[in-house]
């Protein structure tokens, strides 16, 4: 297979004025992916849980300038992404479909964001292959279907970035681009905080400090910072919050958000969440598969990409989110979420080249991008033995239970996994009889495999996971009973009790929720003092008497 072209860009500009119409199908193809199946596993916890239940006390106590847990300040992340979910929740009710809402439309926005910065410049077929890719991508599939702030900071930070790079293709000529990157980042900063503007900062830097256009480098330094403007944008959007926070909690918002939260993040491990400087090396191809086989000839390739400014760009974007969040304390899976992006636009383009140039290794990458989405339909299948291996390999009683009675459960619909299978297998063999279709044809083959594991295999598990927990907090709602978690943190008990659930002992007349092997360990006098109303796998509900 061919280099890249190091030059001419758009490398297919012949494409350009017939991008739009197939676009507009993508579009509508990738919103109904995002949401297929969005309210059907019930909230996971602890993240989803807790922003869901601050974005229904948000709603319920109609004060929308700060964030509660329980009837406690949250000041874990800013109020963009509480008010999102607050406004779905006031619109659609409070259910999980209401509160996961604005992250799949975020992640569907992610996806054609991509799509709008390919056509233009490489031709409809990476348009549609990097949308579909990150769509189908298993980190952008979960954090999508996540009621949580971080598929809305995915969006923010990837159009942030790319119109500082349609800013530096444009140049003077086109102020806008800086300024709906200022935009982008305002927002950003109040989705999640500093890393709105750290992330784009430190990869266009590292592209400008690397950028072998010497002459140019402060010219383009001058123009992309003092455009008053564009300064301007980004503090009306955000210091408004910010101001009225630090007014209304004085210290505390400065020490439970800029300094817990960010600061002391990245100085050392937060809540246990450390690893080792190569943790993200070894994520970012987990998170990005199936596609991560393609990993292998683009590195392959990283040369002849550096020549070309554009690609050079991007890598410098997802190297500068590698090595950043390596040196952080705290690691978490998703950080490396905000440099997939420009991997995906990447391998879109050279998987787009397979239909175009010989490329021997394109059959071996085909054959495991099928095996793949077999691998994801088998797993689906198989989840009650899968939960039985699991079951016997762990020595903690509560999860022993959960799993038991996963492994009881009967699989997911087993006729459309069979029928899933079977239009893999025909995409498949089309991609076999005609090459020239072959990257399409495998991308739908993927397509096929992600909407059974989002509407069978992620409810069926949530099901099991999540599933009593729902059940004794609707119990407690049905029977008006306020409710406390005891020696447990499920926030999401007290979004489907629809009123807070503060963690402590239960007084007289309250229902407690807590772990069955948590009250199976309490003395015998002290158990005499409830009532047991209800259980369900690995949880009681209990009423003080």
């Amino acid at each position: 297979m061919s280099a890249m072209p190091a030059a001419a860009e758009p490398a297919r500009a012949a494409d350009t004025p017939s991008w739009q119409r197939p676009l507009l199908w993508l579009a509508l193809v990738l919103l109904v992916f995002w949401l297929a199946g969005l309210g059907l596993a019930p909230l996971f916890d602890v993240d989803e849980g807790a922003f869901s239940e601050a974005s229904r006390e948000m709603l319920s106590s109609g004060d929308w300038g700060h964030t509660t847990l329980s009837g406690t300040d949250r000041f874990d992340k800013p109020i963009l992404i509480y008010w999102f979910q607050a406004a779905s929740l006031a619109v659609f009710g409070v259910n999980e479909w209401a509160t996961r809402l604005p992250s799949a439309l975020a992640g569907w926005g992610w996806c054609m964001a991509l799509a709008l910065f390919a056509a233009p410049r490489w031709g409809v077929r990476v348009a549609v292959l990097a949308a579909g890719m990150l769509a189908t991508s298993v980190g952008p599939m979960l954090i999508g279907r996540a009621a949580t702030a971080d598929s809305m900071l995915n969006l923010l930070l990837t159009l942030t970035l790319l119109d500082l790079w349609r800013a530096v293709e444009q140049g003077e000529a086109n102020p806008w681009p800086l300024r709906r990157a200022a935009l982008w980042m305002g927002l950003g900063l109040l989705d999640k905080g500093p890393v709105a503007v750290v992330v784009p900062g430190g990869a266009l830097g590292l592209w400008w400090l690397l950028s072998p256009l010497a002459a140019q480098r402060w010219p383009l330094a001058r123009r992309l910072l003092t455009d008053g403007r564009a300064g301007l944008i980004t503090l009306v959007v955000a210091v408004p919050w910010y101001a009225y926070a630090l007014n209304r909690h004085g210290m505390a918002f400065i020490d439970g958000f800029l300094l817990k939260h960010n600061l002391d993040r990245f100085s050392g491990p937060l809540e246990g969440h450390g690893g080792s400087p190569l943790y993200y090396v070894v994520v970012m191809p987990l998170l990005l598969l199936p596609w991560s086989v393609l990993l292998v000839p683009l590195l392959a390739r990283v040369r002849r990409l550096w020549a070309d400014r554009t690609s050079r760009f991007l890598l410098l974007w997802a190297g500068f989110v590698i090595g950043f969040f390596s040196v952080s304390g705290t690691k978490l899976p998703h950080y490396v979420l905000y440099g997939m992006a420009p991997l995906v636009l990447l391998m879109a383009r050279l998987w787009a080249d397979v239909a175009h140039e010989r490329w021997r290794g394109w059959g071996v990458c085909a054959a495991l991008l099928v095996l793949s989405a077999l691998a994801l339909l088998g797993l689906t299948a198989a989840a009650p033995q899968l939960a039985a291996r699991l079951q016997a390999s762990t020595a903690d009683a509560h999860w022993q239970t959960l799993l038991a009675a996963a492994a009881a459960k009967a699989a997911p619909a087993t006729g459309w996994l069979a029928l899933a299978a079977l239009l893999v297998l025909g995409l498949a063999l089309q991609a076999w009889r005609r090459p020239q279709q072959a990257p399409l044809a495998l991308l739908g083959a993927v397509l096929v495999a992600s909407v059974a594991w989002s509407t069978l295999m992620l409810p069926w598990w949530g099901d099991a996971l999540q599933g009593p927990v729902r059940e004794l907090a609707l119990r407690a709602r049905a029977d008006n009973l306020p409710l406390v978690q005891w020696r447990l943190h499920q926030p999401s008990a007290a979004f489907y009790r629809q009123a807070s659930a503060p963690r402590r002992a239960p007084e007289v007349g309250e229902a407690a929720l807590m772990r069955s092997d948590h009250y199976a360990d309490l003395p015998p006098d002290e158990q005499r003092q409830y009532d047991r109303l209800a259980q369900a796998p690995g949880f009681v509900l209990v009423r003080r008497h």
